[in-house]
């Protein structure tokens, strides 16, 4: 039975540069760092009421929720952890969010997708306003 032929430096080097940049394939997808971004799982609340306005919108980064006020001034608030890859939207053009890992931008008073990848909208979330404080997320 001959003997197998045995891989050449050149051929174990070229794996291992490989090995690394395929990887990057399996994490593209994910939130940077790593960690899935999360939504309210109580009510929080985010700051006076007036700091949205009619037909405008306000990101709260740091609880990962927009909040709208439509023309008649109901209010409306929405995840902003985008339905494709799971990344937390840290943008706001006028009422439009743009996802930092891929693109994907949302109507923040409707929460619909407006440009892919993403193919589903936002999440809903309860929101109300106390006292002249806005408040959001489950319970709200």
């Amino acid at each position: 039975m001959p003997a197998r032929p045995s891989a050449s430096r050149r051929t174990v080097l070229r794996g291992a540069a490989v090995a690394p940049v395929a990887g990057l394939g399996l994490t593209a997808c994910s939130a940077p760092g790593g960690e899935v971004a999360a939504a309210p799982t109580a009510p929080v609340d985010l700051g006076a009421e007036g700091e949205v306005s009619k037909g405008g919108a306000k990101l709260y980064r740091d609880h990962n929720v927009v909040v709208s006020r439509d023309g008649s001034g109901r209010l409306k608030a929405y995840s902003t952890v985008c339905t494709h890859a799971g990344c937390p939207i840290n943008k706001l053009q006028g009422t439009t969010l743009v996802c930092p890992c891929h693109g994907s931008q949302f109507d923040a008073v409707t929460g619909k997708v407006v440009q892919s990848p993403a193919t589903e909208p936002l999440a809903e979330l309860p929101v109300r306003a106390v006292n002249g404080r806005i408040i959001a997320g489950p319970g709200a």
